[in-house]
């Protein structure tokens, strides 16, 4: 008995006379979306601050003052670093913001790491994913409030060497 399967081109153009056409399903399409993030600052040294506030482009008017008083004690200007609202973008993984921002050193106030897709972290470590390093706190008005959270996070960020 004969096959009744032929793979001879001429054969299948006698069946398959309709243009084929590849869609994608919309799940893909969004992944393959550029994001333009929206961010305070220059970037030139590939610091990425992530901050979470619904209401506020970075934070309540306190939280903002101890974020001016991190950056300073560490020489840091507004050229250095980008500043996301991390609110704006929720759903955005590490892997979307590293490719986007070439960050070397991640300071996430109120985004945690489950958020980016990312492992558990303590809070107020230095931690690597990858070549990058990592620091999770609170949120910048929990963390204003919170003077042992300051001093831990102090003593990390001493340790980073900026």
């Amino acid at each position: 008995m004969n096959s009744q399967l032929s793979t001879e081109a001429a054969a299948l153009r006698l069946f398959f006379t309709d243009d084929v056409y590849l869609v994608q399903e919309p799940t893909a399409l969004l992944n393959q979306q550029k994001v333009d993030y929206k961010f305070l600052g220059k970037n030139n040294r590939n610091i990425l601050i992530l901050v979470n506030d619904n209401q506020h482009e970075v934070s309540d008017e306190p939280g903002r003052e101890l974020l001016r008083k991190i950056v300073k004690s560490v020489n840091l200007s507004a050229n250095d670093f980008a500043v996301v609202n991390y609110a704006a973008y929720r759903g955005t993984t590490f892997k979307q913001l590293q490719e986007y921002f070439s960050c070397i050193l991640v300071f996430a106030f109120g985004v945690t790491p489950a958020d980016l897709s990312l492992p558990t972290h303590p809070e107020h470590t230095v931690v690597l994913e990858g070549e990058v390093r990592m620091i999770f706190s609170a949120g910048l008005p929990v963390l204003e409030q919170n003077a042992a959270g300051k001093k831990a996070l102090w003593g990390s960020i001493q340790n980073l060497g900026l």
